[in-house]
């Protein structure tokens, strides 16, 4: 590894009960209870304080393509502290290279439809969104809680759904090992039927965040 914005399938495997999805078309790691209770609780409070309409870098004229609302959340509360400790004790990426976490909720009939994490090369936001910091590595997602009906993640090009579990990690490189952007990584917050969904989002760069 040669980039301190990256991790590894090594490294993360080394941590108890994290699994590998089987696929060639992408790598894509899973592990439950990766945060305890209590934290998934501290951080739905901090999302329910400061939550908005959550917004998309490039507009595609689809004004419901992603409904639920969002939040940066503080790096100075002691819930995310802890959280992010957790990550780079997993992950060892230089936290330099990290985004701030971002915080979703779902309300029944919210939903993101299908999409990648990446900025598409070319895209008209890539050069505001990634000059200073380039592209997006890895993003590491956790479910907060577990809803009623629906609010799965759903990767389509492998026919994979995860449905939400208190504590969950997903995570998954957003790129080819050759580094070209993986647009196999293309998932779905797939909508909330019954209940509320909560989640949390890290997303890593190829620099340091500026």
């Amino acid at each position: 590894m040669t980039n301190p914005g990256e991790t590894s399938v090594d490294i993360l495997g080394q941590h108890d009960g994290m699994r590998q999805v089987p696929s060639s078309r992408l790598t894509l790691l899973t592990c439950a209870n990766f945060i305890p209770d209590d934290l998934c609780e501290g951080l739905i409070e901090l999302i329910d304080r400061d939550r908005r309409p959550s917004t998309i870098a490039d507009a595609n004229g689809d004004d419901y393509f992603r409904t639920s609302e969002t939040c940066d959340l503080d790096p100075k509360e002691a819930a995310v502290k802890d959280l992010e400790d957790m990550l780079f004790e997993l992950n060892g990426i230089n936290r330099a290279h990290g985004e701030p976490v971002q915080g979703q909720r779902y309300a029944e009939g919210q939903e993101f439809k299908p999409h990648t994490d990446y900025f598409e090369p070319g895209g008209l936001d890539y050069n505001t969104y990634c000059k200073v910091s380039g592209n997006r590595t890895w993003t590491f997602m956790v479910y907060l809680n577990e809803v009623e009906a629906g609010g799965g993640t759903r990767f389509k090009v492998i026919d994979k759904t995860f449905k939400p579990e208190t504590g969950r990690l997903l995570c998954w490189d957003n790129r080819r090992a050759d580094g070209r952007v993986n647009p196999n990584t293309l998932h779905h917050g797939m909508k909330v039927r019954k209940g509320v969904k909560y989640v949390i989002t890290k997303w890593y760069r190829e620099k340091p965040w500026g």
